[in-house]
């Protein structure tokens, strides 16, 4: 069958579409009930269906008589450590760590918080919590306290499991020092803490609170799968807002198991047996989705790698790690093609490796380049696949239906919706509009499975932030267009959230962090284009009348309050102290110029502005930091 026509059926008759995509996986109930709404008129999916994903993920497989197959492979350059798990194995672990969470009193929906490197551990954690019926919530290792004390207060975890340290290229990272801190800022307190001690710092360790993971695990008694409803949520994932306070995307279940092992045929055509690898974390949802759950819902090996693109030890890395375990699938972010091509431009470390078993490689987490994208194709030999997909959807909106049928790619596209995906270009009065005109991607309802039915406890911020702008529709916050032939080709978000290397950060949360400065009077964050990072934040202040503090001095000490508070991936390394800032008549800052001037974009002046030669003096002060992408 055709794309088209499969597309076609997927928004024609969806009930059918996604009962006939249920059947492959093993319920404990199958469902009746397709497609519902619940209370708040959220479409639900699979509602009267029991299951257990992690029972999908790992036992079936175990039943089905390939428990010898490698499930997880871990490879570590950065502590020099390699570790293979067959499906039997990793069942085993996971239901023995299942039996540690029931012990301490987890059961169906309770919160687990899992902050944790990129180790074994971290997605033996996940599926036990999974196991259990219970709903994890993994956050980024690299987080400050401050960011992962809102996350306890707001997910109210009954257990937290985290690590001694994070390693990274040069540097150990202690996390216990950061988890404690957590805890004191937080108001809600979990009962405790299961640390996993790593030989390259030992944490220090609070009795009663604090429980050691191997410890634990020596004396736990294996835990059975619970049977949970398919609408029962799986886990929360934080994602930044433009408030400043993070979004708990929720993710249930059957939904979730569906959509992950259609998309892992569908459009990345793997087939059980093979080798996948996400170069993710599992603290964003690339590596919820595409480093525990899809390939373990499909019968695939998933690679889970603690290191870099570069420097560990050169850029070469990712074409080691591909002849080493025989990868189909390589997906990573821009970012990492981009980090390799400055070490390599001309690629000439991929000539050390065979790198035949390479079939694509799929890209995502920010826009993609044309220049990064034709740098890949040419150097790899190999097809790159661009698609786009959101924390909020949990797998593709976009991409080339390799696995149904694959379409010529165009540089700077995701090329056409996926099969439910009914993705539409909406004018501000929330019109359709002609190929080739750009406006707001939304995305007719109801959305497919896998897809948030809600953010965690706050249905009204779900609504006014992704259904209220068009009625029937959800508003991705992105922007672009369609070509004559459908092809989507997303421009950027239409909100004040960046992008850096693949990781949303808020731009009005780095602005609280600022404006608390003594001598900050009045600032801006804008997100300016970055040849390695896609995007980094910019400073732009003004200061208190008094204030003798330098540019150089006030940058320093900025940079280690963002650090502080929300972590080195924020990098707000350059501030400009300014006169004023451009605003309306209302006082509103015109943020969009801003990035419009620092990007090299021509832009219009808006009638509303304040005082128009407060432009020139940004353009003037950008230009003279070396700001501006192309110099006007």
């Amino acid at each position: 069958m055709s794309y088209q026509e499969v597309y076609r059926q997927s928004l024609q008759d969806p009930v059918v579409f996604w009962q006939e995509k249920s059947q492959a996986l093993p319920w404990f109930q199958f469902p009746s009930h397709i497609l519902t709404q619940d209370e708040n008129g959220s479409d639900r999916w699979f509602a009267d269906g029991k299951m257990n994903t992690a029972y999908m993920a790992l036992d079936h497989h175990v039943e089905q008589g390939l428990g010898e197959q490698i499930a997880l492979i871990y490879d570590s350059p950065v502590t020099a450590t390699k570790k293979v798990l067959s499906y039997l194995q990793l069942r085993d672990q996971v239901a023995q760590f299942a039996g540690v969470l029931r012990s301490l009193g987890v059961g169906k929906g309770d919160r687990v918080v899992i902050y944790m490197p990129m180790v074994p551990e971290a997605a033996i954690a996940m599926l036990a919590v999974a196991r259990l019926g219970a709903v994890h919530s993994v956050v980024f290792g690299g987080f400050a306290p401050h960011e992962l004390a809102v996350r306890i207060d707001d997910a109210q975890p009954k257990v937290i499991v985290s690590a001694s340290c994070g390693v990274e290229v040069g540097k150990v990272i202690q996390y216990k020092p950061m988890l404690d801190l957590a805890i004191e800022q937080a108001e809600h307190k979990p009962k405790h803490c299961v640390v996993l001690q790593r030989p390259q710092a030992k944490a220090l360790m609070l009795t009663p609170r604090d429980l050691d993971w191997h410890e634990q695990m020596a004396v736990a008694k294996p835990a059975e799968c619970v049977p949970v409803n398919a609408t029962d949520p799986l886990y929360i994932l934080y994602t930044s807002g433009t408030t400043g306070k993070p979004k708990g995307v929720v993710r249930d279940n059957g939904g979730h198991a569906v959509a992950l092992h259609y998309s892992m045929s569908a459009i990345y055509a793997m087939e059980p047996g093979q080798v996948f690898w996400a170069a993710s974390d599992v603290g964003w949802v690339v590596g919820h989705s595409y480093i525990v759950y899809g390939p373990l819902l499909a019968g695939c090996t998933s690679i889970l790698y603690e290191g870099k693109p570069v420097k560990t030890p050169d850029a070469g890395a990712f074409w080691r790690v591909v002849e080493e375990y025989g990868v189909t699938v390589l997906f990573a972010a821009p970012t990492a093609f981009r980090a390799i091509k400055k070490e390599d431009p001309e690629a000439r470390l991929i000539q050390n490796y065979d790198i035949s078993s390479l079939q694509r490689i799929y890209m995502a987490g920010e826009r993609l380049d044309p220049p990064t994208y034709d740098w890949t194709c040419e150097k790899t030999k190999t097809p790159v696949i661009d698609h786009w997909w959101q924390t909020e959807t949990g797998w593709a909106i976009c991409a080339n239906p390799m696995g149904i049928e694959p379409y010529p790619s165009k540089p700077g596209s995701a090329t056409l919706p996926v099969p439910g995906f009914d993705v539409q270009i909406l004018n501000s009065l929330g019109e359709q509009l002609p190929a080739g005109e750009q406006g707001a991607i939304a995305i007719k309802r109801p959305l497919p499975p896998g897809c948030l039915p809600t953010i965690w406890g706050d249905f009204a911020r779900f609504e006014s932030g992704y259904l209220q702008d068009y009625p029937g529709y959800y508003c991705s916050g992105d922007g672009g267009y369609k070509d004559a032939e459908g092809y989507v080709f997303v421009m950027g978000r239409t909100d004040d959230v960046i992008n850096v290397a693949g990781h949303r950060l808020s731009t009005g949360e780095m602005e609280e962090i600022v404006a608390a400065h003594p001598d900050v009077a009045e600032c801006s964050v804008i997100g300016v284009q970055d040849e390695l990072k896609g995007q980094v934040p910019v400073g732009l202040v003004l200061l208190k009348d008094g204030a003798i503090i330098s540019e150089q001095e006030l940058q320093q000490q900025l940079m280690q309050r963002v650090r502080e508070e929300i972590g080195a991936i924020a990098c707000l390394k350059q501030t400009l102290i300014v006169q004023r800032l451009p605003k309306t008549r209302s006082g509103k800052i015109l943020r969009k110029l801003l990035r419009q001037i620092a990007d090299g974009q021509d832009y219009i002046v808006p009638s509303t502005i304040d005082d128009p030669a407060s432009l020139t003096e940004i353009e003037q002060a950008m230009e003279a930091r070396g700001l501006v992408r192309v110099a006007r």
